[in-house]
């Protein structure tokens, strides 16, 4: 069975923000919906968000601007200044206020101990393994006692053959996450996307792999209405220790 995911680190956001790279094989990016994850509206509404809440990896700002229309006080950080741009513009548009800034997700330097809530929405996944504990510590950081932290990830339930970055394993999340975080759950779930599955090979082939993707392994990955993946998931959910 091949391997097809690939380091995420070698891809410029910021060029991909500008429209200077494709990803996703189209302008439009995958994770781009136009509103907000269905699993972060869940995680509210089922009272999984308090107090400050910090939007790591915030992107186009969709689930921070979500966040903020539900009353939370919002933080989203980004290292993409063409993301924050569009982000702002968003929040402008929608009427509601978001503190979006510029940041190091591995660092958070200046934030700490501000937030009761980390939203991770497929931020972790793009993370080399180095880099994933010392996010772990940055968030714990830059959180209060007794804060909550929702994780999103890819998951290693994703068929091999089908491209992306890196798939996260149960065991991963436990062994990286755990020794900072109380790890109260984790459950499979689905994220939301605007690609099609020939959208993801059209991205590996941008990345130099040649892909064929049997039919029993597309099979596997669920659709929408339009055709969009829906993408397995890992929804962890923790308390800071």
């Amino acid at each position: 069975m091949s391997d097809n995911t690939f380091d995420p680190g070698d891809v410029d956001f910021e060029q991909v923000y500008r429209g200077e790279a494709e990803l996703g094989g189209g302008a439009t990016l995958p994770w781009d919906i136009g509103r907000p994850q269905p699993v972060v509206v869940a995680a509210v509404d089922t009272g999984g968000v308090h107090g400050d809440v910090l939007d790591i990896g915030s992107g186009l700002g969709d689930n921070s601007i979500f966040l903020a229309s539900r009353g939370f006080t919002v933080t989203g950080v980004d290292g993409s200044p063409t993301a924050l741009e569009k982000a702002r513009a968003r929040a402008q548009e929608a009427g509601v206020a978001v503190d979006f800034q510029a940041g190091d997700a591995t660092r958070l330097d200046g934030l700490e101990g501000r937030f009761d809530t980390v939203i991770d929405s497929a931020l972790y996944h793009c993370l080399t393994p180095e880099q994933r504990f010392e996010y772990v510590a940055a968030i714990h950081r830059a959180t209060r006692p007794g804060a909550r932290l929702h994780i999103f990830c890819f998951s290693d339930r994703i068929p091999a053959e089908l491209p992306g970055p890196f798939r996260i394993s149960q065991d991963n999340l436990r062994e990286t996450v755990g020794p900072k975080w109380t790890i109260d759950s984790i459950e499979a779930d689905h994220y939301d996307s605007s690609a099609t599955i020939e959208d993801f090979i059209s991205q590996a082939r941008r990345f130099g792999q040649e892909v064929a993707v049997p039919p029993e392994a597309a099979k596997m990955i669920e659709v929408d209405d339009e055709g969009h993946a829906r993408m397995p998931i890992w929804h962890l959910t923790g308390t800071r220790a």
